[in-house]
């Protein structure tokens, strides 16, 4: 489809960007409940567009009408869980260390909470139109954060972004909130990027998509005179331990169970399972078979976009003409245009260590079985491979108690660790974690899902001896909204006592 918006110019960027820091400085005014009653408002016109967002989408990323459906509710559901997050209040982490004048030497009042960082650029994804897009996490999250937000739209997608920044204009009037609070820019030029990152107003960035994009932007982000954070989430192949006396009991099972997650929206998931190790074991022909015989069943459907379609298709051969790699199967029915042919191969051990090639992600419905002579071979795989989203344990209760060590590997290397299930599903919730060790993520230490999203766009700031009246809300002695404070070392909800 051709992008019928037009490129924005330097010019536009940097007016976009200034005014974003006029409408920051507005915004950081507005009451937690107003900004609460912004979020959802938000989320209301974005369900009032209808089917005709649905339709617009299709039509972009070749994705059904009922996986878009699902994502528009996951992607309103968390514009209103920040707005709950917002109405409770205690995620700004206040805490208060009373004087101590008595104290040699004294003890001055210290007074801490977080507060929002500035501008944030966030990048649309070009697999999530919604979730990851224009309302998507980063945006709500920085607005929950009290930053202002420009979305870069992606170029993939760019009327279904259109359509949903409409909608936030909708809301941005409904609720009187500042008329730049959030902007939109069109363009597909890396030039655009750039500018966007290093322009002087900007105070962070959020991004999903591919590593070389992502570190692309990190890098830019570090060649500033004042370096800022970027969060980009740039995908995994997300391991998946298949343990020898699960293999045995549950082959079959197994096998069925991974190749659905494997080929799930034709593999466009940056959690989709793309490494499967185990050891040579009875079950493991069994295992082998399903696994062929299941892929085999699938039927090709249309990528995302072209572009993605040739990285795959690419990535793929590359993939299967390297030395011992061995096909297991691929979809009985030939793909043609776009579509993609899920696949599966296998590898012994030696053969995968010697081999970086082999440890890339190849995007799409693709995974790679990685054959170990022992545990301790398996284990000297899974720790070749850099940082993940997520790794996998499928083992029975006889697995984990005979390999207690494997728990310890997995934190080391993923953020979230998955026992017994597939990876692809990522719940919206407080708990979850979705990020990890570089490069799976440019800061280990954050998740792009769940309410602690919003730790990105925010800073700690420290009050000292500050009069009662010009103390923000949450730090003053009356605890106006009883939220969880840390008072004296001691968590409360109660008044600080004078």
């Amino acid at each position: 489809m051709t992008n019928r918006f037009n490129e924005a110019s330097l010019a536009e960027i940097n007016a976009v960007m200034e005014r974003s820091l006029t409408a920051f400085q507005e915004y950081r005014q507005i009451s937690s409940d107003d900004k609460a009653v912004f979020l959802e408002c938000i989320a209301t016109e974005i369900e009032a567009l209808g089917d005709a967002l649905i339709v617009q989408a299709s039509a972009e990323t070749n994705l059904p009408a009922a996986r878009l459906t699902g994502e528009r509710g996951r992607t309103t559901f968390q514009l209103r869980m920040f707005a709950n997050m917002l109405r409770e209040g205690s995620w700004v982490e206040a805490s208060i260390d009373t004087a101590i004048p008595d104290k040699n030497p004294p003890k001055p009042d210290i007074r801490k909470q977080l507060i929002a960082l500035g501008p944030v650029v966030v990048f649309g994804a070009s697999n999530f139109p919604f979730a990851y897009s224009t309302a998507g996490g980063d945006t709500a999250s920085a607005l929950a954060a009290g930053c202002s937000v420009v979305v870069k739209a992606h170029p993939a997608h760019a009327a279904t972004s259109q359509m949903v920044y409409e909608a936030i204009q909708t809301a941005i009037a409904k609720t009187n909130m500042p008329k730049y609070i959030f902007q939109h820019v069109h363009g597909s030029s890396f030039e655009i990027g750039k500018t966007l990152v290093q322009h002087d107003a900007t105070a962070a960035v959020g991004f999903t998509g591919s590593f070389a994009g992502g570190k692309a932007l990190y890098d830019h982000a570090a060649a500033r005179k004042n370096p800022i954070p970027v969060f980009s989430e740039m995908g995994s192949i997300n391991p998946v331990i298949l343990l020898p006396d699960s293999v045995n009991k549950n082959a079959a099972s197994l096998a069925k169970q991974l190749a659905a997650s494997i080929t799930l929206g034709m593999g466009q998931f940056c959690t989709n399972p793309g490494l499967l190790l185990t050891v040579e074991s009875e079950g493991l022909h069994s295992f082998i078979d399903t696994l062929g015989n299941e892929i085999e069943k699938v039927i090709p459907a249309n990528m995302l976009h072209a572009g993605i379609h040739t990285a795959y298709d690419n990535k793929m051969h590359d993939a299967l003409a390297q030395k011992a790699v061995v096909l297991i199967k691929h979809s009985s029915v030939v793909s043609k245009n776009i579509e993609a042919l899920p696949t599966v191969a296998t590898v012994n051990a030696q053969i995968f260590l010697a081999n970086p090639l082999l440890h890339e992600e190849v995007f799409g419905p693709y995974s790679l079985l990685v054959v170990c002579k022992n545990i301790n071979e398996l284990i000297a795989v899974w720790k070749s491979v850099r940082g993940q989203l997520t790794t996998s344990l499928m083992g029975t209760d006889q697995d984990l108690a005979d390999h207690p060590e494997l728990l310890q590997i997995a934190e080391s290397i993923a953020g979230r660790i998955v026992f017994n299930n597939v990876p692809t599903g990522v719940e919206v919730c407080a708990s979850m974690v979705h990020g990890g060790p570089f490069p799976a993520s440019t800061d280990s230490r954050f998740t792009a899902v769940g309410i602690h999203a919003v730790k990105r766009w925010v800073r700690p700031v420290c009050y000292q001896n500050c009069p009662q009246q010009l103390l923000p809300e949450a730090l003053k002695n009356e605890n106006t909204k009883r939220i969880w404070r840390l008072v004296n070392n001691e968590w409360t909800k109660n008044d600080v006592e004078c």
